[in-house]
């Protein structure tokens, strides 16, 4: 397994801490559905999915893990107990039962006055989460989360499943929402609102 590249990992970072806000799903784009402990929604900004899951314990842990059609990921873990601070640099370790991360790049980010961090990974990550039964987060000695991961591999299989229906929609755009060179009306307004 190997680490992303330190710019990319920046911009990736950037952009997830950006859009993490606008990120969950909105009416348009259709209601959100339980896999069993996991919840799947689609993003708002309609550049992918997400799948979140609450874990019942002190602080409320919160991780989501966010798929874009390009094919980058975002995982974001929040819990209401911990004082990390909105961009704070952070290297962590990330323990799959199948191999790890170590000293992985991380940012500290705070949604919606949760605080937590968010980080990003090769494209392979999505299948060894999916295979891994526990995701074990430490800085240093110091445990940061130990996470359950059942029910990851029919979550991870339905997270592709959201993107690539979003894929098919972007590529099946409305025609009268296209001028004749293929350029939308409106390419700032949401997908949703270029109709109308």
């Amino acid at each position: 397994m190997t680490k992303p590249r330190p710019y990319l990992a920046a911009l990736t970072l950037l952009f997830a801490a950006l859009s993490f806000g606008g990120g969950a799903a909105s009416a348009a784009d259709g209601p959100s559905r339980d896999l069993g402990d996991w919840t799947l929604a689609p993003s708002e900004d309609g550049q992918g999915c997400f799948l979140t899951r609450v874990y019942k314990r002190p602080g409320d842990t919160t991780l989501l893990l966010g798929l874009d059609r390009d094919g980058s990921n975002h995982l974001t873990v929040l819990n209401d107990n911990w004082s990390i601070k909105p961009r704070e640099r952070l290297a962590l370790d990330f323990r799959l039962t199948i191999g790890g991360y170590p000293k992985h790049f991380a940012v500290g980010l705070n949604s919606d006055g949760k605080p937590g961090f968010v980080t990003s990974f090769e494209r392979a990550f999505l299948a060894y989460l999916a295979r891994s039964q526990r995701l074990d987060i430490a800085r240093g000695d110091v445990p940061v989360e130990r996470l359950a991961m059942d029910g990851s591999g029919t979550a991870i299989a339905a997270l592709r499943d959201c993107v690539a229906a979003r894929k098919s929609a972007q590529r099946k755009a409305p025609r009268e929402d296209r001028g004749n060179d293929g350029i939308p009306r409106d390419p700032f307004a949401k997908q949703s609102d270029r109709r109308r």
